[in-house]
């Protein structure tokens, strides 16, 4: 006879499999692309139905967009890579149809508490490192880092950062938001290294938009806590622990030469608007900025050979850009009508639900990102835009939870596709 616990092991299959691959966001590319279409085979396999969050007819529009700009640019083969990259979009329905709970959510945000932790204890070995090479080699350490800093686990130190402000913000919420005080102490000890290699990383875009999710946090937690986020961040430029007070100041006061990116950024915008003005509905097409910006260039004015334009370190820019300000609207609309969702579910939840937490965190992580990618292109990294799908994907797990609690519509759903017959 089979027990209990064996029928239910492989209706569990789906959410450890989801779970397992939005954790991997922070460990392995590979790792996290294999899990997902583990899941989905699970998924399927079980006949278990989709939950499609309401924000999907957005995000079509957005991929829609983007193959319409794809074949209008000529480019295609060139294009592909941007088309593979639609793979990573499934992470938003698999989430949604595999994560039920608010318990389960927990589970996921201990183990990228956990995987952060590792990430980020690496990461301050590499920068032990740097600073050792740099200090035996009598060179300037700002001017030899900033341009081969930390990168944990990940490839790039942009990546590195990203998930580590997303990790901190969600750690954060359930710091501060939720029911089971169980694991608080473990959590605030994992906040501890990954705030470290987070301010290590030197990626000011994400120092900004970690702020903003913070300062989101604490208003709904404590609001009289806010005072002290500015004497934290005065009395850490005071210190300058590595030369933290030097690259927060380069925002406003950059380094002479090329040493910050201020003034290639500035470039970039340049280099984008024109593209945009030249090409507004369709833009030059995926992949096509690295390729032509030469094109958009002043008259007389050359590349830096020493710097990348690769991409516009800017997603509205950058997206308007390469696939027309239609797509680059289809996006915002798709983040902006989550994070709507988000807000109205926390007003309609009771105080005592123990879903808050989960929204607290999804609000906070869009404003982050929403922020950060003013001065970065973070939607394009596949781990970065994983985890953030799986954010949202846990904040209509969290919405729909609640709403079934108190008896109203529950999410739409469709059949997966081997219950067709």
């Amino acid at each position: 006879m089979v027990s209990t616990d064996e029928r239910l092991l492989p209706n569990r299959a789906p959410l450890y499999l989801v779970g397992a691959a939005a954790i991997t966001t922070l460990i392995s590319i590979r790792a996290f692309e294999i899990l997902m279409a583990l899941a989905l085979v699970a998924l399927i396999v079980e006949r278990r139905r989709w939950r499609l969050p309401p924000i999907w007819l957005p995000l079509a529009l957005f991929l829609l967009g983007t193959l319409v700009s794809l074949f209008a640019s000529g480019h295609v083969r060139e294009g592909l890579p941007q088309v593979r990259k639609f793979y990573v979009y499934l992470m938003l329905f698999l989430v949604a149809s595999a994560v039920q709970t608010a318990k389960e959510i927990r589970w996921i945000a201990i183990g990228w508490a956990v995987a952060a932790t590792l990430s980020s204890v690496w990461a301050i070995g590499q920068f032990y490192e740097r600073y050792r090479a740099a200090e035996l080699a009598h060179r300037n350490f700002y001017t030899s880092y900033v341009d081969a800093r930390i990168t944990g686990f990940m490839g790039h130190w942009m990546t590195l950062s990203g998930e580590l402000m997303m990790t901190l913000l969600v750690v954060g919420a359930l710091v501060f938001f939720g029911r089971d005080r169980t694991w608080i102490a473990g959590l605030i000890c994992a906040a501890a290294p990954v705030s470290a290699a987070l301010g290590l990383a030197w990626t000011r875009s994400m120092w900004l938009g970690t702020l903003c999710g913070g300062v989101y946090l604490i208003w709904f937690w404590k609001k009289w806590a806010l005072a002290v986020v500015p004497l934290a961040i005065a009395a850490l430029l005071i210190a300058n622990p590595l030369d933290i007070r030097e690259r927060a100041v380069s925002a406003l006061a950059p380094h002479q030469g090329q040493t910050d990116s201020n003034a290639h950024r500035a470039e970039l915008r340049r280099i984008g608007w024109d593209m945009i003005k030249a090409h507004p509905w369709l833009g030059v097409g995926p992949e096509q900025v690295s390729r032509q910006y030469r094109n958009y260039m002043p008259p007389g004015v050359q590349a830096n050979a020493s710097e990348y334009y690769g991409h516009l370190e800017n997603d509205y820019v950058q997206y308007a850009a390469e696939r027309g300000i239609p797509t680059m609207l289809a996006l915002v609309w798709m983040i902006g009508w989550a994070l709507f969702d988000f807000a109205r579910a926390l007003t309609r939840m009771p105080p005592s639900a123990g879903g808050r937490w989960v929204l607290h965190a999804a609000i906070a992580v869009i404003i982050s990102v929403l922020v950060s990618g003013f001065y970065s292109w973070n939607l394009n990294n596949s781990e970065l835009l994983g985890m953030f799908l799986a954010v949202m994907g846990c904040g209509y797990a969290a919405t729909w939870q609640a709403d079934a609690s108190q008896g109203r519509q529950p999410a739409r759903a469709v059949p997966a596709a081997s219950s067709f017959k």
